[in-house]
């Protein structure tokens, strides 16, 4: 298992690619290449794995709480709460590896995705215009933003943003769902009749961070873009609502922050994925919730300042007075 681990690693860090249409061809024939947002192709750059080379999960397993024995306390999982339906908790030890989940919440077809160069998490619809999609990982990148894939049309969606950016689909948007990373201690206390993913049938070394001190470099892998404002570290974590950003660090500090008609609170518990050795080990980073004026979950994300100024360069940062 660690020969396999130290391969995959190896691939995941490879040197980026840049080539185009001409070249991807090959692998990706039902791509509609004549049909793109983006302004040129350099942007999107190879980051080692081949189309399907990071496996997506369908129609994952779950546990009830109670039965799950592998996954440490601070361990960082993404919580998704439907209404009627039991709370779920996708371990990010299973996403680090495979970065989407394709499942059906309540009649609900979600993709849990997320992106380890980013630190982005985000929980989307499936259900489109197009009818329901079924997602992918194509291997690329850009702005060091995993590129994902819709197996029914073969589009490349850019998974930050939720928005098809090559392909039939492009200028297609996906409905984000209010979902939110915590450690897993505290799903557990508060969901004890909940379910989590279990251990998907691949063999990986799930529970370790192939990016060990990745969130502490100075620069993003993949990435030549301008560095954030206002003095952020481009790996210091921002929560986006929208088109604003604020700076954790801000929030940890002021305990919490009522804003803009949004609330974000912040407790302590949850470990860095992106940190130490094992996604459990890193330092304590907190959870922040996000709601409304009424208590409503909002959709967010907690990302890396760099990727907010890239996908959002006009806009807000809550930097405070």
């Amino acid at each position: 298992m660690r020969a396999v681990a130290l391969m995959l690693a190896a691939l995941l860090w490879a040197a980026p690619v840049s080539a185009g249409p001409e070249f991807w061809k090959h692998e990706w024939p039902q791509t509609d290449f004549t049909k793109t947002n983006v302004n040129s192709w350099v942007e999107i750059l190879s980051g080692g794995p081949p189309k399907d080379g990071i496996p997506a999960i369908d129609a994952p397993e779950f546990l009830k709480v109670a039965g799950e024995r592998r996954i440490k306390g601070a361990e960082a999982v993404i919580t998704l709460e439907m209404e009627g339906e039991a709370p779920r908790a996708y371990p990010v030890r299973y996403l680090m590896w495979h970065e989407i989940v394709n499942d059906t919440v309540g009649g609900v077809p979600v993709a849990v995705t997320f992106c380890p160069l980013c630190n982005s998490g985000i929980t989307f619809d499936r259900r489109t215009d197009a009818g329901t999609l079924s997602f992918g990982v194509t291997g690329k990148l850009r702005n060091s933003d995993m590129i994902m894939f819709d197996r029914e049309t073969e589009s490349w969606w850019q998974q930050a943003v939720g928005e098809a950016i090559v392909g039939e689909l492009t200028g297609m948007e996906l409905k984000a769902l209010p979902s939110w990373m915590e450690s897993w201690d505290k799903f557990r206390a508060r969901n004890p009749e909940g379910l989590v993913m279990a251990q998907p049938a691949f063999t990986r070394n799930y529970g370790a961070n192939p990016y060990v001190g990745y969130d502490s470099l100075p620069r993003p892998f993949f990435y030549s873009g301008d560095p954030p404002p206002h003095g952020i570290p481009a790996l210091a974590r921002v929560v986006r609502v929208g088109e604003r950003a604020w700076p954790l660090q801000r929030i940890r500090d002021e305990g919490g922050v009522r804003e803009a008609g949004i609330i974000l609170s912040w407790e302590a518990g949850q470990a860095s994925a992106l940190d130490a050795a094992t996604v459990g080990g890193g330092r304590d980073v907190g959870t922040v919730r996000v709601r409304d004026a009424s208590g409503r979950d909002l959709p967010h994300d907690m990302m890396f300042a760099f990727a907010f100024n890239a996908f959002w360069p006009e806009g807000d940062w809550m930097i405070g007075p």
